[in-house]
């Protein structure tokens, strides 16, 4: 099953700002949660997106070696005109979307898909000695440029295929932001079972 938008750890080590070439290997559906919005408190459905990016390598672990950095950004799952998610996908894909295609949009399709990514640091509001990563803008690849095969293995978490060990793995900050769900706390009633099963989907989709 895919993961659709509707119409209606550690020291972090932080890669320098400029534009990369990426490439989109993990997506993990957050659920449904509370969030301050204009001073109000709403239920949004959320979902983390991540790139990785090929070209800068860097040793984060010992015993894993070089690996790419990886950076990530978190949206309203909506594909409303207005929504971040359908500007952000517009832009990587260079076109907008027809109302049609905006209706029902599978966003697991770009598990795969390079595209060039500018990278700002933001200072932090809570602490400003502190700053971090931000994704500001996200752009198709140039003409002649190819990137690199991805590195990372791809990893997609959704709530009708719940993977237990990819929730696992993730780090404490973003399981929090699962568990506070409500379809986190769904799934935990009596008689909810998840599976586990392939996508053989997403390879016939095009973005």
């Amino acid at each position: 099953m895919g993961i659709y938008a509707e119409k209606k750890e550690g020291e972090f080590q932080s890669v320098k700002p400029g534009t990369y070439m990426a490439r989109c290997f993990r997506m993990i559906e957050l659920g449904t949660i509370k969030e301050d919005y204009m001073g109000q408190e709403k239920q949004m459905q959320k979902v983390m997106i991540t790139w990785e990016l090929p070209t800068e390598l860097a040793i984060f672990d010992e015993a894993k070696g070089e690996e790419p950095y990886a950076v990530s950004k978190t949206y309203t799952l909506s594909m409303h005109e207005k929504a971040n998610l359908r500007k952000d996908l517009e832009s990587w894909r260079g076109k907008g979307f027809s109302e049609t295609e905006a209706e029902k949009f599978d966003i697991s399709v770009l598990v795969g898909k390079p595209c060039l990514l500018s990278i700002q640091l933001q200072q932090s509001k809570s602490n400003p000695g502190r700053s971090y990563t931000v994704i500001s803008s996200i752009s198709p690849l140039m003409k002649g440029q190819e990137c690199p095969p991805q590195i990372n293995e791809t990893k997609i978490l959704s709530y009708d295929n719940f993977n237990w060990e990819l929730f696992d793995s993730l780090s404490d900050y973003t399981k929090d932001k699962i568990k506070s769900s409500i379809e986190f706390r769904m799934m935990q009633e009596p008689g909810n079972v998840t599976q586990e099963s392939g996508n053989d989907e997403l390879n016939d989709m095009p973005f």
